[in-house]
């Protein structure tokens, strides 16, 4: 393989000392406060800005922009060209594979208009990647988690076009696709069937719509209940969507406030970890636990419209936590410590939320935010005071700006990858927040306490699990385990892009209430695997061992029916 031949660039001056400043006066505000967590940058430039990003079962990271913007930094493999028209060619890459362990870098070919599109996981582990702009809008992508593959395309997978649409892997292991720009509709992937051919109505999604230019509802947020429907969010409402009989069967409260939450007015939703339970009751039905969404920051709804005359409105505070299996659900309403826009939400593997990336003022677009919120904010949903405020802690800044067009991910090691903000046209490096090519990690504050760190020896029986599954964990420790300190949790990787994580889900598993010591020394504990696939949908999942709130490192397991 050539080496990719990448264009250096050199950061214009000023720039340099704004983001100095930027970074100086995010920490001298609070300040002699000392921050939790630390930052690392893993590579200055992997040749591509990372707007879409995906962390496959091999421990690879698939990133990718879009592709009709102009020259990336880095080449096609192989020096190869695509031929776009009789009189030009694109030799550049637009999607790379980036190796967390050795911070390696492979240009990978996708052929196809990625801009703003959307993306889930198959039960085998394929990234399957849909929509996008023009061209692109109705392809559906696959990528393997396989030694040297590359993208593969099917040009017409998609009935209908889907740009700033929503994914969700679901309970058959299907994925549903909803939404998209004008597209008041949804679908399924893979079309194995006549009922996946059809396009089925959605208009909550033009009732929700603030206006043509500036919808406020885009990239909607989806949570697949616990019991199989499907919640779905756009600008400041949600209903629980049954879509196998597309019928909404349940309605909720509008969130408080005036603040829209969704593109271009861009907050952010987790559903909040699902405990789970090890036994049935007399009669031999399942206990299902209850689903709790939490959606935090976005923006007044004339925001947009104001940061493009150049009036740049401060991003909201608001966080509300709904109980969307609740029998007469209300808003729980809190406030983050800082304004955001744009923030990615990621579960940790410890249960809590990080906040990540975004701006303290403007919209998502081009140009349209201002002031980078350089620190991260950690959220504990059990931890309470009498005003709620341990919820929330502020963790150590960062040295870029993360805008629009960035991304972040948890790693399997339990580290956060972060990468992308690109606020701008094309590739534009002397703008006012240039285009960013880097990836840094962010490490939470569990890698600096001072406690030993639990280690997965094995899993048994094995990495592939069915529902309801005996499992149980090997593992050491140094020192003794205390208890009730310890527990397991189970992650679902996602597909992040426009500060929404499609598919995350985090839940913490049935264990029986001992430690046994093994043969070897080891512990091991016992316990159950999710009993119903609308409580874990099939597929591959990152499984943590948590004692005293730090985790080990993750395995990656496999759940199916058998």
């Amino acid at each position: 393989m050539s080496v990719p031949q990448v264009k250096r660039k050199i950061m214009d001056p000023k720039i340099l000392i704004f983001m100095l400043l930027v970074c100086c006066s995010s920490v001298f505000n609070v300040g002699a406060q000392s921050y939790q967590g630390k930052w690392k940058l893993l590579k200055r430039s992997i040749g591509v800005s990372a707007m879409h990003m995906a962390l496959l079962p091999n421990e690879k990271i698939v990133t990718f922009d879009r592709s009709e913007f102009g020259p990336s930094n880095i080449t096609l493999p192989q020096g190869e060209c695509i031929k776009e028209d009789s009189k030009s060619s694109d030799c550049y890459a637009h999607s790379v594979e980036f190796d967390p362990a050795t911070r390696a870098v492979r240009p990978l070919t996708i052929l196809s208009d990625t801009w703003c599109s959307s993306g889930a996981f198959s039960i085998d582990g394929t990234l399957v990647q849909s929509g996008g702009y023009r061209l692109g809008e109705k392809v559906v992508r696959y990528f393997k988690p396989c030694m040297d593959c590359d993208w593969e395309e099917d040009q017409n997978g998609l009935l209908s076009p889907r740009w700033y649409a929503s994914n969700q892997v679901l309970p058959d292991g299907k994925i549903i696709v909803v939404g998209g720009r004008y597209q008041f509709t949804y679908e399924f992937i893979p079309k194995l069937s006549s009922s996946d051919r059809i396009l089925y109505k959605l208009p909550f999604l033009k009732e929700t719509r603030y206006s043509v230019l500036v919808p406020n509802n885009l990239y909607p947020f989806l949570h697949l209940s616990t019991d199989g429907n499907l919640f779905v969010f756009a600008n400041d409402r949600g209903i629980l969507l049954d879509y196998i009989n597309n019928k909404v069967i349940r309605s909720y409260p509008v969130m408080p406030g005036g603040i829209s939450r969704n593109y271009p007015s861009t907050g952010s939703s987790v559903l909040l970890p699902l405990k789970l339970f090890s036994t049935t009751d007399s009669d031999n039905n399942t206990s299902t636990p209850d689903a709790e969404v939490l959606i935090c920051g976005g923006t007044a709804p004339h925001s947009n419209e104001k940061a493009n005359v150049g009036v740049f409105v401060p991003a909201s505070k608001s966080c509300g936590r709904l109980i969307i299996t609740a029998a007469s659900p209300e808003w729980e309403m809190e406030e983050m410590p800082i304004n955001r826009v744009m923030g990615d939400m990621i579960m940790l593997p410890t249960g809590d939320v990080l906040i990540i990336n975004g701006a303290a003022k403007g919209t998502a677009g081009w140009g349209v935010a201002r002031d980078p919120v350089l620190n991260p904010v950690l959220y504990r949903p059990d931890a309470r005071n009498s005003d709620g405020s341990t919820r929330f802690e502020v963790l150590a800044p960062s040295l870029i700006p993360r805008l629009y067009h960035s991304t972040a991910h948890l790693l399997s090691d339990g580290r956060v990858l972060v990468g992308g903000s690109n606020p701008n046209i094309n590739y534009n490096f002397s703008a006012l927040y240039p285009t960013e090519l880097s990836l840094e990690a962010f490490y939470p504050p569990y890698f600096t306490k001072k406690k030993p760190r639990p280690s997965i020896v094995a899993v048994n029986p094995g990495l592939k699990i069915g529902y309801k599954q005996k499992i149980s964990l090997e593992f050491t420790l140094e020192g003794s385990v205390i208890l009730s300190d310890l527990f397991v949790t189970m992650v679902a990787p996602s597909f992040t892009t426009h500060s929404i994580a499609m598919s995350q889900r985090l839940l913490v598993l049935a264990f029986n209430n001992e430690v046994k010591k093994t043969s070897s020394g080891n512990y091991l504990v016992e316990g159950y695997a999710p009993e119903t696939a609308a409580l874990a949908p099939p597929g591959y999942y990152q499984l943590f061992l948590v004692h005293e709130a730090i985790p080990s490192k993750g395995k990656w397991i496999q759940i199916k029916q058998f």
